[in-house]
C-alpha cells in the first residue's frame, strides 16, 4: 500500500482547493473538493485560527484520511478571550482575563496534544503560556494562580 501524507496549515473552516492543498493533492487522483469539504468540517470549531491538518492518501485506492491537528495553546487562548493578540510582554498591561473554567476548557481541547500528565499539570500549562501572553487569570498574574492551583484551591473544579 503506498501512502501519501499531506500536512498544511489552514485557517478552521476556509481550507480551499487553491494553494497549498490543491497543487499537493491534485497529482494523487483524488478529488480535491471532497478533500477540502471534509477538512472544513472537521476544522470547523477553529474559526479565525490556523490549524495544522495531515491528510492521509491511499494512492492505490484513492481512500483519504484527514487529521486535524491541535491550534497552539495561545491561539486557543486569543480565541476563548476574543483578543487579536497577547500584551508585548509579560510585564504590560494585561490584555484580557482568562478564568479558571475556560482554562480547564483549552486544556481538555489540547488532550493528547500536550506533555502533560494528568489535568491539574495541563491547565498549569495553559496559565504558563498566559504569563508571557500578559494575560491574567482569575484576575490575577498567572504565577500566582499557578501556585493557588499547586496548592489546590480550584482541585474540585479540577475534578469535573
Amino acid at each position: 500500500m503506498a501512502e501519501e501524507t499531506i500536512e498544511a496549515l489552514v485557517e478552521g473552516g476556509q481550507a480551499s482547493a487553491g494553494p497549498p492543498l490543491g497543487p499537493a493533492l491534485g497529482p494523487l487522483g483524488i478529488n480535491v473538493g471532497e478533500v477540502v469539504a471534509e477538512i472544513n468540517k472537521k476544522t470547523s470549531s477553529y474559526e479565525g485560527m490556523t490549524v495544522p491538518v495531515k491528510v492521509i492518501v491511499d494512492e492505490e485506492s484513492g481512500e483519504f484520511e484527514i487529521e486535524v491537528g491541535s491550534p497552539p495553546t495561545a491561539a486557543l487562548i486569543r480565541n476563548e478571550l476574543g483578543i487579536e493578540k497577547g500584551a508585548g510582554g509579560p510585564e504590560d498591561t494585561p490584555v484580557g482575563d482568562l478564568s479558571i473554567s475556560q482554562s480547564i476548557k483549552i486544556a481538555k481541547s489540547k488532550e493528547g496534544k500536550i506533555l502533560a500528565k494528568n489535568k491539574k499539570k495541563a491547565v498549569k500549562e495553559i496559565v504558563g503560556t498566559c504569563v508571557s501572553m500578559g494575560v491574567y487569570v482569575e484576575g490575577k498574574d498567572p504565577k500566582e494562580t499557578m501556585r493557588d492551583i499547586e496548592e489546590g484551591k480550584y482541585d474540585d473544579q479540577l475534578k469535573g
